[in-house]
Parts: structure tokens; sequence; C-alpha cells
């Protein structure tokens, strides 16, 4: 029984006949930009379809987060994977901020070839004309209303096809033996290192600030910084732990400011600044995804083949380690399931791809079978 007095109305609630403020147009509405599928949170893509899926389950780098890439030697694996998002980036008429390199290296951005989605589609297509011809009588046995010997796709395929084909691109596939011509390129600025009796970073804090002020309130930024504290670009000052971890600091601070408006990509060398070292342990615990580059050395080239699942993929070039992947919070969003597994990475002409890593059994070991084999002999004969 309800002891409520039937004479109080409820709370009026929301108007539905109110206009919603369309001054701000929310973040989904920007090109390159969509909802994350874990929480919702705006998401933007790195350029590489791999990569994308590889962070804490939002398919992107969400916005406001800043991902390290650490590389091991003398490679430039993670040059590659900066130049994928920046030209990303330019794509998607994005501001393209460099940092510390001049503007020749805008220059060396991959050509465009199409949406990675379409691209896939092409790959997957191949793969079904290379199965044995035999093997298609039996592909749909077993599905309801399939008639074996059919090659006919189901019809609502190609209503799926043409509504992917009307939505915007948000990630797309370059060709690194290409370059990359688009209008947006022109907009790219390139901040350089100015030496000055305070930090080397505080001009580039300024100028960085003020490009995201100054610019409109649905501009998307994105910081690029290859090879962060690198002898033949930084000064010798700059490696000092007050000046790059407050940099660091003030990054992050304004990047907090308009967390729905930039992102940032750093690459960085372990090979001169390994990772025991307490700097390089500040820099990873101030990131918000830290991944870690391990190229094969040229002697293993050989023995890296066995990485393939088959004999007509390439074979890795490198391990792939996740030490940090954005967004873990109390709120439950992100998920730490890649964290601490064996990934591989392969760098192509048209793609840098991540993918499991795992170890076939060796070929010509016929002892370990032999002794596999005559110990179920003994234990048939035993029983």
């Amino acid at each position: 029984m309800s002891f409520r007095k039937r004479n109080i109305g409820l709370s009026p609630g929301v108007d539905r006949n109110a206009v919603p403020n369309a001054a701000q147009p929310p973040p989904e509405s920007t090109p390159g930009i969509r909802p994350s599928p874990d929480d919702g949170r705006p998401t933007t893509s790195t350029g590489t379809r791999s990569l994308d899926n590889l962070l804490a389950g939002h398919a992107g780098l969400p916005m406001g987060k800043l991902l390290f890439i650490e590389e091991n030697g003398t490679t430039d694996f993670a040059g590659a994977l900066l130049r994928y998002y920046a030209a990303e980036g330019v794509i998607q008429d994005q501001k393209i901020h460099v940092i510390g390199v001049p503007e020749q290296w805008g220059r060396t951005l991959p050509g465009l070839i199409g949406s990675a989605e379409s691209l896939d589609e092409k790959r997957s297509d191949r793969r079904k004309e290379d199965r044995m011809k035999i093997a298609w009588r039996y592909e749909r046995l077993g599905e309801f209303g399939a008639v074996a010997g059919s090659r006919d796709a189901p019809a609502t395929t190609g209503e799926q096809d043409s509504t992917t084909k009307d939505a915007p691109a948000f990630c797309h596939a370059f060709d690194l033996t290409k370059r990359l011509a688009h209008p947006s390129i022109t907009n790219m600025s390139f901040i350089p290192l100015v030496p000055s009796k305070e930090s080397p970073f505080a001009a580039i804090l300024k100028r960085l600030q003020t490009a995201i002020i100054s610019s409109p309130a649905n501009a998307i930024h994105r910081i690029v910084i290859p090879s962060l504290l690198n002898p033949t670009m930084y000064p010798p000052e700059s490696c000092q732990p007050e000046n790059v971890l407050q940099f660091l600091h003030a990054l992050k601070a304004l990047m907090s400011a308009h967390t729905n408006r930039v992102t940032a990509m750093i690459t960085f060398p372990l090979s001169l600044y390994p990772r025991s070292s307490g700097l390089v342990r500040w820099i990873e615990l101030l990131s918000d995804g830290v991944i870690e580059l391990c190229p094969f050395p040229h002697s293993a080239d050989a023995t890296a083949t066995s990485g393939a699942a088959t004999s007509q993929e390439e074979p890795p070039q490198g391990m792939l380690k996740t030490h940090r992947l954005p967004v873990l919070h109390e709120r439950g969003g992100g998920s730490d399931q890649n964290v601490g597994q064996d990934w591989a990475f392969i760098l192509s002409r048209r793609r840098f791809e991540i993918k499991p890593f795992s170890l076939p059994p060796a070929e010509g070991d016929t002892e370990a079978q032999d002794t596999a084999a005559a110990g179920g002999n003994a234990q048939k004969v035993g029983s």
C-alpha cells in the first residue's frame, strides 16, 4: 500500500520541446572522430588499423591521451607509425604540430591508398579465392537454407556494403613508397627547437598553447614528437629531468584543458636511454599508453619466418610489447587483456600490422616425435 498523497504531481522533468544547444557540436560529428565502443568517449585513429584495435578496446586513440612509443636499436619502425599518425590527421583535416624536425619531414608522409576497411575487404576476398577448389562445395554446409555447391553470398551482404561505403572512413591505408598529396598538408606547423637560457621546451609550449586556443572550438589537434631527446636534434640541457619532465607535465595539463580536441604521439630511442633509468620510468608514468618495439637482429631474420602462420604470410620484423594502454580507470573503461601478451609487428609497403606471435613446432624434429610415440606404446603394453 502506497502512502504517497495522490494530489501531489510528479516533477515535470526535461522539457521535450526545448531545442538543444547546437552551437557546440558533439565531438562525434567531427570528421575522424567516433565514440569508443567500450565507454563512448571520443576517439580518433592512429592511422594504423591494427594499432587502433590494440588500444584497450577503444578501437582508436582516446582524445586527450598521449601515446609513447619506444624502440630498441637503430631502426625506425616507430617513425613509420608516427608518419601514419600524421598522415591520418592530414586526411581528416586536423591540425598537425610537428616538434623538433624540419619541414622536409612532412614531405615524407606516405601516400593515400584508400580506407583501411576497403583494403581489408580486398585482402579477405583474395584469401577466399586462394582456397582449394574442392572446399567451396562445403563452405556453407550446415548453414540454415544453404545448398551444397551454392557459391552465392547472402543477399544482406550487399546492403551492408552499401551502408559501410556511405559512412566516412575512420582509418585510412597508406603506401610508404608514395608521397601524400593533400590540400591540408600545407596546414602542418613545424615547431623548431630554439636555444634559450630557460628550458628549451618553453617556446614549444607557448606555440602549442597559442595554436590550440586561437583555433576554432571544433578543430582537432595532433601533436607529433619524433625521437624525443635524440642528441642529433635536442640540445644537451633538454635531457635534464627538470626540463623534459616539466615539459611533459605542462603538455599533459594542456591536453587535459582541451581533452576533446588534442592527442599526442611521441617516439623515443631506448638505445640511448634504457628503460632501467629513472628518467624513462618517469616519462612512462606521465604517458597514457606505452608501447615498445623490439626489432629482430639481422642474424635472426631467417629464424623470424617461423612466426608467420603460413608460408604466404610475411614474416614478422620484431616483437611488440604493451606496457601500458589507455584508458584504464576506476569506472571500468578500457581493457588490459593485451598487456603482457606476445605480439609481433610487420612493416610492409602498404601497412603496419600487429599480430599475435607464436612459434610453430620445429620442422624435422623427429626425435621428440619418436620419443612420444615410444612412450605411448609402452603405456599400451603395460596396460
